[in-house]
Order: structure tokens, then C-alpha cells, then sequence
């Protein structure tokens, strides 16, 4: 701990990421460079298990694989006996590389395509979130078609919206996602699906957002579900096995942030949806959630070297780093905020506010607006914080530049889990003109 940074500090004044010396990681690997602290995503899993088990329900937390996705990733949730949501044929055979067990596989997305439904149905996954008429009809031809059985849920509209980014608001009536309850549509799409032999509907499905700080919203739309449940079993006769609740716990990116430990969420969503099952007079459904970003997030650091510097009378310095909005996107595209520290000086004490610019030939390519920083040098370190959700899962080879390496690290020891791309990568699709 520093007046940069809460966080480990070894006698070299290095910063410490899961037990290692960030800059060796650096030498060891390059840069820029994705490091994971293992032990946080395995903890915060274990903390969201426990919140259920101690409130005696039945439960399954269900990695959100798109906020990082990776053969190696599965395979740790895996570990911990967690279930992986997946929004794409490419992510779900990622899990199928990773050898994930396909019952704990839940399928996600508005447009799922026909080889994508093929694939789920070939590898008999868990379970298919269905979000529109259409979709209901080509699963329904290819269950048909195949002679095969899919469990499903229905993915609802609550009429919530989540105080967070436009862009990361889902609950609401007009979003792109899911059947609308107050027009119909879920009472219309539950009945398409308890007709069709082949589909066995166990549960009901909402997803408010994403980096939501408050509770109340995810009460809301809990409740919205437990009345629904009631409604349909009263008039269908259906009993809601599974209530999913999605996911969208906020976490910290800087000191400003004051999220709730997002198990502190899930405790909240849990005793509310008891209470509402018990006033209504049901059997209570078990509890699934969706967290991807409170898991991955906070355990991920994108490591940089620093490189050239602007000063401009007046101006706020630019110190530029070797990486950028190839390598997280995020503060372009949703004015995220991050924080960082001088890794090789972690000890010292800020003595000027900087920009951190990218790489990028975009003038938008600006990592961090005002950061605190010791002076530094071309050559030093520089570690962003809890980049590890929407990060490298939303990369690319803008500019021609190749991708970060990945890196776990746990107990001080370090495994590349994705390597870096080359040059040669960059062109292996490419085909000759002439």
C-alpha cells in the first residue's frame, strides 16, 4: 500500500499482482500484457455460493462469459463448480475446447443463428434463453428436424431500467432484448412454448443491466418475476423451476465508485424473492445469476510501458503508453474510468496529473483523462486497475496492432493462458488480390 495504490507494494517497490512482481511479469512476457489474479475470481465465486447457501436455496451462478472468454478462463470456473452463460456459437465452442461440462452451459443472445441452435442442441447443453417469436420457431424446427428435447427459459422485459450507461440498460420496455410482460408477448411466447412437445420450459429469465450500484432495481425486477410466476401458474398451470435474475453488480474502477460488495446484491435479491414466493404462496424456484464483470473485472490489470510524452505549455501533459483502445475500448466507447499506478515506482508519491494516451491513431484513443502520477521515464511501468472485464473481450487489431498476451497468476506463479499475436497472425486470413 501507497499513497498511489491500496494494493501490494513488495521491498522493491514494485507493484504485486497475485503474489507476483508485476514488472517481472512485464520482462517476462511483454507488453502491453493482460495479468489475472487468480485467487480473486475464485473468491468472489466462492463468496456469491455462500450467500446462497446460507440462505438454504437452490442456486447456480452462471459465469457471463462475454465479459472474458477463454479456454483457460473456462476451465477455471469450472473449478469452482460454477455454470457459464454464452451469447454466441464462438463462445460456445470455446467451452467445448475447454472440455466445460455442456448441462451447465446456458445459451444468451437476440439473434441466435440456425448453426449456432444446432451446435447447442448437437452438445446437449443446459438450457436455451429464448428472446423472440422467431427464435422459438427455428428451435422448434430444429428439434423437430433433429428429434431432439431442449429445456428453455423465456427471457423477459420487467420494465425496469437500471441506473447505469444507456448502452448497458436492458430491463426496460424498448430494449432490444427479450419478450415484453406488459404487452402480452411472455404470456404469448410461454404458451408457443409449453404446446411444443420438444421444449421444456423451466424458468423465467430478466437482466436489468450492467455496473448497477443500487438494489433496488434488482428487487424490482425479482418481484416483477415472483408475480408472474404466480400469475402463470394460476392461469397455465406452469411452476416456475428456476428464476433468473441476470446479473449486472457494479464494482469499483475508481475511488469515486462506491458499489455494494456485489454479493451484498445477491443477498438482497435472494430475501426478496423468499418473501414475495412466500406471500404468493409458491414453492420457491431456485436462484440463478449471471455476474461476469464482479467477477472478472476487479481480478484483471493491463500492464504498459511507457513511451513518448507531450507538454504543451499550459496543457495537461500526455504520457503515452504502448497499448490502448485495441486493448480496451471501454472509455471511447462508454467514457469508462480507470485508475493506474507507476508499477515500478508503486512507493512514490504523485507529484503531477497526466492523460494517459493510447497508441491509436484516433484522437479519442485517451485510456485515463486526470491521473496522478510520480514523474515517469520511457520504459516504465504502468498498471491499470481492474480492466479484466469487456477488455480483452472487446479487443481488436485496430491499426494492424496484435493482440495483448494473457497471463494467469496465482501463489506468485504466472501461465500464459493466450499467447500473443504476431504479425503473421494479423495476415493468416488474408488472400492475395493479385
Amino acid at each position: 500500500m501507497s499513497e498511489q495504490t491500496a494494493q501490494q507494494v513488495n521491498d522493491a517497490g514494485h507493484l504485486v499482482i497475485g503474489g507476483a512482481d508485476s514488472v517481472a511479469l512485464a520482462q517476462k512476457f511483454g507488453t502491453p500484457l493482460v495479468a489475472y489474479d487468480v485467487s480473486a475470481i475464485r473468491q468472489q465465486i466462492r463468496r456469491f455460493k455462500k450467500v446462497f447457501e446460507s440462505n438454504q436455496v437452490n442456486y447456480a451462478v452462471s459465469y457471463a462469459s462475454k465479459a472474458f472468454a477463454t479456454v483457460g478462463m473456462f476451465q477455471l470456473v469450472n473449478q469452482e463448480g460454477a455454470h457459464i452463460d454464452v451469447v454466441s456459437g464462438g463462445e460456445l465452442y470455446t467451452a467445448i475446447k475447454a472440455g466445460f461440462p455442456m448441462h451447465k452451459v446456458s445459451f444468451h443472445g437476440n439473434n441466435k443463428s440456425r448453426e449456432e441452435l444446432e451446435m447447442a442442441v448437437d452438445h446437449h447443453i443446459g438450457v436455451v434463453i429464448l428472446d423472440n417469436f422467431y427464435e422459438i420457431q427455428l428451435l422448434s424446427e430444429i428439434l423437430l428436424e433433429k428429434h431432439q428435447q431442449m429445456k428453455v427459459m423465456l427471457r423477459l422485459t420487467p420494465g425496469v431500467s437500471a441506473h447505469t450507461h444507456k448502452y448497458d440498460q436492458t430491463g426496460q420496455e424498448d430494449s432490444k432484448f427479450g419478450f415484453d410482460i406488459q404487452s402480452g408477448q411472455a404470456q404469448e411466447a410461454l404458451q408457443q412454448v409449453m404446446s411444443n412437445p420438444n421444449m421444456e420450459p423451466i424458468g423465467i429469465h430478466a437482466h436489468i443491466g450492467s455496473q448497477i450500484f443500487e438494489v433496488n432495481g434488482f428487487v424490482m425486477a425479482a418481484n416483477k418475476l415472483v408475480d408472474l410466476a404466480a400469475e402463470w401458474q394460476a392461469h397455465f398451470g406452469f411452476e416456475t423451476q428456476i428464476l433468473n435474475v441476470g446479473g449486472g453488480f457494479g464494482i469499483r474502477y475508481t475511488k469515486a465508485d462506491e458499489p455494494l460488495a456485489p454479493e451484498a446484491f445477491v443477498d438482497a435479491i435472494v430475501k426478496a424473492v423468499q418473501k414475495r414466493v412466500s406471500e404468493k404462496g409458491l414453492k420457491m424456484p431456485a436462484i440463478w445469476i449471471e455476474p461476469g464483470r464482479s467477477i472478472a473485472g476487479p481480478a484483471g490489470y493491463s500492464l504498459y510501458t511507457i513511451g513518448s510524452r507531450k507538454d504543451v505549455p499550459g496543457i495537461q501533459p500526455y504520457v503515452t503508453v504502448d497499448g490502448g483502445m485495441g486493448d480496451n475500448i471501454r472509455p471511447a466507447l462508454y467514457q469508462a474510468e480507470y485508475e493506474a499506478v507507476l508499477a515500478n515506482h508503486a512507493n512514490e508519491k504523485p507529484v503531477e496529473t497526466v492523460r494517459i494516451a493510447g497508441k491509436y491513431c484516433e484522437s479519442g484513443d485517451i485510456l485515463i483523462q486526470n491521473q496522478a502520477l510520480p514523474k515517469s521515464q520511457p520504459g516504465d511501468l504502468l498498471v491499470l486497475n481492474a480492466t479484466g472485464a469487456y477488455g480483452y473481450a472487446m479487443a481488436s487489431n485496430y491499426n494492424r496492432n496484435p493482440r495483448p498476451a494473457v497471463v494467469f497468476v496465482e501463489n506468485g506463479h504466472a501461465k500464459q493462458i493466450v499467447r500473443r499475436e504476431s504479425y503473421e497472425d494479423l495476415v493468416r486470413l488474408d488472400e492475395r488480390f493479385v
